[in-house]
């Protein structure tokens, strides 16, 4: 981990990062907070709750002076943490009606309070600095999965309401030519090197080899995707996986996830966003699609995924260039471009491993993401609802292969 911001600009990012979870949750109803549309997502009240009960247990716990709210939330708001002990079952978390969102939101004062008190009195040392750091970063993380969480619960809803409006955008001319940018062969250096925050499993930076290749210029987009569909993608066994293939037959997938395909006339199928049921913009990155559907299309398109090495030394030199990131007043992805960070995560060829030399952190914030290290794959970039400043070209992003509802599309290698 990076040297530790001062105290007065850490006291800063806390505060700024609590207000931006407060302004995406301020308009959801109790209604809202509460339920939980599949295992693999939370409520949204239990993602304000657990980034609180972050900054409560692995820094405010071990401070003498501090009056913990309520000893339950230790065991309601644990996520994974084997280590701090039982937590309530994953699959439950939307039948959690109590505590309220009125009583999380006084939980979250209680936690801010204590913590800014001790931010300004100095009143922690370096490890514990370390930690609000992470804690921040944390929470920035849990913004995204609250919004993508709450997309999937919207979606279930009959009439596809909106989270937030805005106007309908028009369908496009069409992206931009796709070019090919040249990967170099030989050595190169991969990996956080320790200048600024990263996760654990970003070190330790370390030496690969790339064979050499070409990588696009921007991702797949929807128009591009439609034609994957018209030359009967999903039906052609030869283009998958045999687990991608056994997933779309038991699933029933014939499109990206929230699509509402037109056979008729494809072009003017539609799209579930955050705005409610939207018409497809053709030239915007396709997304919400899994690395199965993501390889297939690969292997259709001739090409294949990149690896997440290939993938990092070639966004060096678009580092400063963004596509959409977190607005609150848009969370959806903007026109296909050329930035490699921005609209949605890509799915890299890559298994989420650890790379050589790595070490989970000691106690029980080393669970953190050494655990996951199994059956998962590696996505990089970053999403449109990834909060601004969260984002890096080292970030290793990792979900299971059949995972849909994260912001996730592809770009293709060869």
């Amino acid at each position: 981990m990076s040297t530790v911001a001062p105290p007065q600009s850490l006291l800063d990012t806390f505060t700024s990062v609590r207000s931006v979870t407060d302004e995406l949750t301020a308009n959801l109803s109790a209604e809202d907070q509460t339920p939980q549309s599949m295992t693999a997502a939370s409520p949204v009240k239990w993602h304000r709750a657990h980034v609180t009960w972050f900054f409560e247990e692995f820094i405010l716990r071990t401070h003498p002076d501090y009056a913990v709210y309520d000893d339950t939330f230790r065991y309601l708001f644990n996520s994974y943490y084997e280590a701090v002990g039982a937590r309530h079952p994953r699959p439950d978390r939307g039948l959690v009606t109590r505590p309220g969102i009125e009583d999380i939101t006084r939980y979250r004062e209680h936690v801010d309070a204590a913590l800014t008190d001790l931010l300004i009195r100095g009143d922690l040392d370096e490890s514990a600095y370390a930690l609000v750091e992470l804690g921040c970063n944390h929470e920035q993380q849990h913004q995204e999965l609250l919004l993508m969480d709450f997309k999937h619960l919207l979606s279930r809803h009959a009439f596809a309401p909106a989270y937030v409006d805005r106007p309908i955008e028009p369908a496009g001319a069409g992206p931009e030519a796709l070019r090919w940018r040249t990967i170099a062969s030989g050595l190169a250096e991969v990996g956080a090197d320790g200048s600024e925050f990263a996760y654990d499993n970003e070190g330790p930076r370390h030496t690969v080899f790339l064979a050499g290749g070409e990588i696009a210029s921007r991702t797949v987009t929807n128009s591009e995707w439609l034609e994957f569909i018209a030359d009967d993608g999903y039906r052609r066994p030869e283009l998958w996986l045999s687990d991608g293939w056994a997933t779309i037959n038991e699933s029933g997938w014939n499109a990206p996830e929230y699509w509402d395909l037109n056979n008729s006339d494809p072009t003017s199928s539609t799209t579930f966003t955050l705005s409610g049921r939207r018409p497809i913009v053709l030239d915007e990155p396709v997304v919400h699609v899994s690395f199965y559907e993501a390889d297939a299309y690969a292997r259709w398109a001739g090409a294949r995924l990149p690896t997440e090495y290939e993938w990092e030394v070639a966004a060096r030199d678009l580092e400063p260039l963004r596509g959409e990131l977190l607005d609150p007043a848009r969370c959806h992805p903007g026109r296909a471009a050329e930035a490699m960070i921005g609209d949605v995560w890509e799915w890299t060829a890559s298994a989420y491993l650890p790379y050589p030399g790595f070490t989970p952190a000691n106690g029980a914030v080393g669970e953190y993401n050494g655990k996951f290290m199994s059956d998962q794959h590696v996505l990089r970039g970053a999403g449109a609802v990834t909060p601004r400043g969260h984002e890096r070209i080292t970030y290793r992003n990792f979900f299971p292969a059949a995972s849909r509802w994260a912001f996730a599309g592809l770009r293709l290698a060869r």
